[in-house]
This record gives structure tokens, sequence and C-alpha cells, in this order.
């Protein structure tokens, strides 16, 4: 492949980041074009670089082919000419190979979620993802079959959607497939799309966030999944107009409003939860707000929001000279699940959504408006997001672990570093691979005889109510709770600044430590400790550092290589003390900021009994009872 150049940036049409509808085009173009210069015969068997999980290498292809599918929609349904033409002509030709039950590239189907599982369930996604990108690409791809071929794909499709699944977002694939079906009259008997989609309605939680299947299981998943298949599945079902459609309409509208607050000016977004290698499959929700006419940003916004992403990882070399790999801007496969294969990055494309609208929509001819991140409180979902003067976003995160079913259910403990922390960013990633073993970064640990640091784990209770978020939980390692220990951690936000307060309730003494943010880069942190304070700085000024106020005995570093999704060197500031038998009160000041920044005289501390009242240098006053906050006493 020759070099990849842009279009010129357009400034007066897109002052915020230069790009138009253009630079979507050409993107969207090279992403595809590093699926088929790997291309099979036929298609449906392509092979791209990279590992191949347990399910083996067809369904790997299975899944390549699926899931760039998702931005091939939208790009042949919004564009025309040879470049269009081509792709469709691909597509179509990959999309008949894998669905012919006797052709040399035929894709396995899927066996139901039930145990014993039988086979493989994962091209149930897949057959949501064709599904979602046959409905957007309708009058060119499926119109173009003949009717042999309609009936061909549409029994795939139907295999999948009367298949059982696991009681989460993957309610929603064979309500994909049903779906699809029903828009072009196909037999649908023996599907429940209408409970499924029942089920992930009752799911909400507020200002459009759904808890993902059980309890505290809030992420990305809203974003790339949750909301682009239930706009899917009203408008193939004809039923926007309904009760539910214009029910979710308005959660979509909500969405696309706290979405936007949790990205960065430049561009950067909110890195938490599982399956990040997905990263611009965040921005389908957008879309779906835009094409269902239900956005709160304006045309401007959303165009200045959804550009910004994308150049973002562009710029890094996302997809520029090879497929998408397992990774953020860079390679880093302990980002990924042990699910995710080759294929597995391109449901960034489901994040190409906006080029389904015409040149002449407004989202692509009005003048770029940059959207300014608003700070909110998300109760329900028990998340603070703070935007800091300096362009960083946090998040305080006291509501999601995603326990109830463990992102790798063969782990001893169910939590992931990409819940279990205490705080999240768009400009920092949780330790992962050995800094995760470690579990230092964002956390408060008790270290156990063994030498080795607690594991947060299931929370047993949380609540967030404006600058204050809380919650508890019963330290463990290996499945096997600390005895006599039950561990209170509150978050109490003041703009750019954060104090995290822990109530340690134990019958013996335990050694504990508590890590702030971590920081990467291509070249090893620089980092200070001394008495009671430690900072880590990388070669653009990141800053994290810790001060602690209360409980706190000493500071140090901890250094790590190959931890962290943002660069291959990382290091974090900690804390340590001790806690004795009964009540012990730990209070630490946590900053995150784009510079170093002087931190004295930012806050002072007082701690009676086991209420912490915190006086802030900007005149603020917080004070917060760790033994009732969370169980307040109600009166008589």
């Amino acid at each position: 492949m020759g070099p990849f150049v842009l279009p010129p940036d357009d400034r007066a049409l897109s002052p915020v980041t230069g790009w138009t509808r253009d630079h979507w085009v050409a993107t969207g173009h090279r992403w595809l074009d590093q699926v088929r210069r790997f291309s099979s015969p036929l298609g449906a068997a392509t092979r791209l670089p990279g590992r191949v999980t347990g399910d083996g290498a067809r369904r790997e292809s299975m899944e390549a082919v699926g899931r760039s599918f998702l931005l091939a929609a939208p790009l042949v349904a919004g564009t025309s000419g040879p470049r269009s033409d081509d792709v469709l002509e691909w597509y179509a030709r990959a999309l008949l190979a894998g669905t012919d039950p006797d052709g040399p590239e035929a894709w396995p189907l899927g066996v139901t979620c039930r145990a014993p599982i039988t086979g493989v369930t994962n091209n149930i996604v897949e057959a949501a993802n064709l599904a979602f990108g046959l409905h957007v690409s309708r009058d060119r791809l499926w119109a173009g079959l003949t009717r042999p071929e309609q009936r061909q794909v549409a029994a795939w499709l139907r295999h999948h959607a009367r298949l059982e699944v696991w009681h989460n977002n993957w309610q929603l694939f064979p309500a994909m497939a049903e779906g699809f079906l029903r828009s072009v009259g196909e037999d649908t008997s023996g599907c429940t799309g209408e409970r499924n989609v029942a089920r992930v309605e009752s799911w909400y939680l507020e200002q459009g966030w759904y808890t993902d299947g059980p309890e505290h299981a809030i992420d990305h998943y809203n974003a790339w999944a949750i909301h682009p298949y239930l706009w899917a599945w009203y408008e193939m079902t004809g039923r926007t107009d309904a009760p539910e459609g214009r029910r979710h309409r308005e959660r979509l509208h909500a969405f696309s409003a706290s979405f936007a607050d949790l990205v960065a000016p430049d561009g950067s977004l909110l890195h938490v939860g599982r399956s990040l290698t997905y990263r611009t499959a965040a921005l389908a929700a957008v879309w779906c707000a835009e094409l269902a006419g239900a956005s709160a940003l304006t045309p401007g916004q959303t165009r200045a929001l959804t550009s910004g992403v994308l150049r973002r990882f562009v710029d890094d070399g996302v997809g520029v000279d090879a497929p998408l790999d397992l990774g953020w801007r860079r390679p880093h496969e302990p980002i990924a699940q042990t699910y995710s294969g080759f294929g597995s990055s391109y449901l960034a494309g489901i994040g190409f959504l906006g080029l389904a609208l015409p040149d002449e929509a407004p989202v692509w001819t009005d003048r770029e408006e940059p959207h300014a991140p608003r700070p909110r409180t998300i109760a329900a979902a028990g998340w603070i997001v703070r935007p800091q003067s300096d362009g960083i976003v946090r998040l305080v995160n006291h509501g999601s672990d995603h326990c109830e079913i463990p992102v790798e259910p063969t782990r001893p403990d169910p939590d992931d570093p990409h819940y279990a922390k205490l705080g999240y960013s768009t400009h920092t990633a949780p330790g992962t691979g050995p800094a995760w073993d470690e579990g230092v970064d964002g956390h408060l640990a008790l270290v156990g005889d063994d030498g080795r640091a607690s594991r947060r784990g299931v929370l047993r209770a949380m609540r967030a109510e404006g600058p204050v978020a809380a919650s508890a939980h019963v330290p463990q390692r290996d499945g096997v709770p600390f005895p006599g220990v039950t561990v209170v951690s509150a978050t109490i936000v003041e703009g750019d600044l954060e104090l995290r307060a822990h109530l340690v309730r134990s019958d013996r003494a335990w050694p504990v430590r508590e890590g702030g943010w971590q920081v990467a880069g291509d070249t090893a942190p620089r980092g200070t400790s001394a008495g009671l304070a430690a900072a880590v700085t990388n070669a653009d000024g990141l800053t994290g550092a810790v001060v602690g106020l209360a409980g706190w005995a000493s500071s140090s570093l901890v250094a790590s290589t190959g931890s962290d999704a943002f660069g291959p060197a990382s290091a974090v500031p900690v804390l340590h003390g001790s806690v004795g038998a009964g009540d012990t009160v730990l209070v630490s000041l946590h900053a995150l900021s784009a510079r170093p920044r002087p931190l004295e005289g930012a806050v002072t501390v007082a701690v009676s009994g086991t209420t912490v009242t915190a006086r802030w240098g900007t005149g603020a006053e917080q004070e917060v009872d760790l033994a009732t906050w969370l169980w307040p006493v109600l009166p008589a």
C-alpha cells in the first residue's frame, strides 16, 4: 500500500479539528483497504495479522468481515463511485461465501449460550453486526442480491436469531438478526427479539446510561452496542414512533449529552471499561442520535466531537500502515480480553455510522462548534465526571465493578483493571499485565501476610451525590476475603483535585498502601518522593501526584514496563501506612494535571472519629462521615 495522504485541513468549515467528510471517507477506505489486502479468494476467510483465539481462525475471519462491514455499510450507503462499488462488491461476495453452508469459506454456525457449550458462541455477535450493516446499506447491498442469495443470507441470520444468549448486551444480538429479517419480510418464527429488547430496556439507569446486564457493569458498551442496536431495532421493526421507540429516543438524547462530557477537548476518549480496543466504536451512539434527530448536540458540535476522536487515533497511526491492532493509541494486547482476536478491533467501524448521512446533511455542512465538557454526577452509576481546566476529563468510579459476569471468568478474583480503580481519565490508563498483578494504581490495598495486595472485588454498596461518591467492599485475593475486614472508600471532588478517604474496619493490624494516577510515556516518567508526597511526570508534562493527609506514614514510586496502553514505560506515586484493630481513617489528596502543579495549601483536613472535614483553598468545605454516608440514619 502507498502512503496515506489525507485532504488538506479545512479550518474555515472545521475550525476545531480541520476535518471534513472527505477526511472520514479517506480514513474509512484506508481502514477497509487494510482488511481487503489480506483477502482470501472469496473474502470470507480473510486472515489478518495478529493472534487467534481458541475459537479458531475461521471464526476470527468471520469477525474481521462482519466488523469491518460496520464501516463498509455506511460508506457504501453514503458514497458512490468506483471505490464505493469495489467495497460493495467485495463485501457482497464475502457475505455470500460465508453464509453458503456448502462453500469452501463457509462460516461456522453459532451455538446457544447455555452450558455445556457445544461450539462457538461468538458467531451470534457477527450475525448482529452483519444484520446492522445490512440495514444501513439495505438499498445497495441487500437490494442487489438475487432472491436465492437473499434466502441464503436470511437462513444464516435466522439460525442465530433463534439462539439464547448471555444476560447482558448479548440480548440484542439475536434481536438485530430478527429485526433485519422482519424489515425485509423474512420468516422470524421462533425468535424472541421483543423479549430481549424489553430486558435490556429494564436495565436503564439515568442520563442515557444502562447497566450491561447485572448491576454495576457500566462502560462504553452503552455507546457501541446498547444504544446503536436499540436504535436499529426500533428502526427495523417500524417502532420509532411507538411509546417504547419514543422513550428510547429520549434516552438517546440524554446519552448524547452525557457522553459528550466524557470526551476531552483534544479528542481523547475516557479510558474505562473492557473492549477498549474498539476505539472509535464509542462514537456510534452520537451518530445514532444525529440520525434519529435526537441529539443534544448541534450538528457542528457532533462533527467536531466525532472528528476530534477519529483524528486523535489517526494522528497516532491507528489503521494507517497496518490493520487495526489490539490496543489503543498503540498496540497493547493486555488491553484486550482473551476472546479478542485479529478481527476484533474492527468493531471500531460502527463509529463511522455518520457516513450514511448524505453530503448535504447539516452535520457535514455546518461549521464546527466546540463542545466544552461539563461536570456531572451520574448517581445511579456511582460516577462523578469532572472536566479539568487543563483539558483532562476525570471520572470518579464508585459504581462499576463488572463482577457479576466477570470480564475474565477464569481469574480467581472477579474484578478487572478497567473497572476496579477509583478513578479513570482521558489521558491515563490503568495498570495492566504486570502492573495489574501488583494492583498499585488507583486502589487502596491491604497487604497480606504473603506480601500480596488485596483486590477490591464486588462493590457491597455505593452512593454518589454532588461532589461526593463512596462505595464499600471486602478486600480479597484469589477469591478469599481478608478475614474480618471491610473498607468504605469515599472521593470528595473540588475542581481539578480530589480527596480519597477510607475507613478500614479490621479485627487485626495490616500494612496498607494507596496508589495514585499511573502516568506513562515512551520513556520512563521521572518522579519525586519525599515524606508524605510523591509525584510522577512523563516527557509531555502529564503529572500524577499524591499527598498523605491523615493516617499515612511514607511515600514511594513504583515503576513498570509493558503495563500501560499509553506508553511502554509507566510509574505511579504511592502512599504507605498501616491499620490496626478497630477503625482506621486514611485520607489523601490526589491530582492529575497536564503539567506539574503545586499542592501546598490546596486543602486542609480534619478527622474526628470517622468524620472527615475538608476545607479547600477555594473556600469550599465538605464533611463526610465515612461510617454513615453510605447508610445514612433516616429520621424517625
